[in-house]
């Protein structure tokens, strides 16, 4: 039974930890401060997508994306390929848009690739610091797949971490988030979404936890505050997260990608949607 930090991680699920509970909805709102991810998410017809209307049919997709492009076979990632590329096909901006956006379009599939990858690594270094350069760049080749299971060619993924920073302070200053989608997000943060009792007890935290895992250009964004009081309580929980790692078996974390992974091979044989 295997707990606290990895020993030697190889692949991006291998940074697992408590830290992915809280973590998700900071990933989000950098995803969305792209402003054609932003507003492709807010206009998107797809209404099964909808974290507001299917709040937990939204997570199981994203689960189930990340655990095929994580920890999934050839075949796991073709099936949900086929099945976001369905829902992507119907999602392009209109004569009235903000933006121009197409969900197909490999430049924005990179953006929410990179932040997915920001999304793993982030997970060690609140608790434990940087990977060792060794494991580091073994994970970083290995994150190519969180883009390339749909349109990211290989040729588009940079080519080692140095190319990667620089893809990325690149792409900041393209970012932006218009009220309509801070509003959104917010929600999200706070999670809107949930039947009220959950929402109370949880969205205060949860959004507590997103102003804290958000890097500081994203919270100025989003405009969420932030005070030296409030960083010395987000130290206090990243403690008790890091705590909870050395109580909580690793391979749980990946056992929950497994679940994942039956249940996206278990509709595909009952013809039913993977997603």
């Amino acid at each position: 039974m295997r707990l606290g930090p990895p020993r030697n991680p190889r692949r991006v699920a291998d940074l697992l930890n408590p830290a992915a509970v809280l973590a998700p909805a900071a990933n989000v709102i950098m995803q969305l401060a792209a402003p054609a991810v932003g507003y492709g998410v807010l206009e998107s017809p797809v209404d099964r997508g909808n974290v507001y209307k299917h709040p937990f049919k939204r997570a199981r997709t994203t689960g189930t994306y990340l655990a095929a492009a994580t920890i999934g076979t050839e075949h796991d990632r073709a099936l949900i390929r086929a099945a976001v590329d369905t829902a992507h096909r119907q999602i392009r901006s209109r004569p009235g848009s903000p933006v121009r956006y197409n969900a197909f379009d490999p430049a924005l599939q990179l953006w929410v690739a990179a932040c997915l990858y920001r999304y793993f690594v982030d997970q060690h270094e609140f608790l434990y610091g940087p990977l060792d350069d060794e494991a580091a760049e073994a994970v970083y080749r290995d994150a190519a797949r969180l883009g390339t299971t749909l349109q990211v060619r290989e040729d588009m993924w940079p080519t080692d971490r140095t190319a990667f920073e620089e893809y990325w302070k690149r792409s900041l200053d393209e970012l932006r988030i218009d009220e309509p989608v801070r509003r959104h997000l917010h929600g999200v943060a706070a999670l809107a979404f949930l039947p009220t009792p959950l929402r109370q007890l949880a969205g205060p935290l949860n959004l507590f936890a997103t102003s804290g895992f958000l890097p500081a250009e994203f919270r100025t964004l989003m405009r969420l505050p932030w005070t030296a009081r409030r960083q010395r309580a987000f130290d206090a929980l990243i403690v008790v997260l890091r705590a909870a790692d050395r109580v909580v078996p690793r391979d749980l974390w990946l056992f929950g990608y497994q679940l994942y992974l039956w249940d996206l091979r278990a509709r595909a044989r009952r013809g039913k949607p993977v997603v």
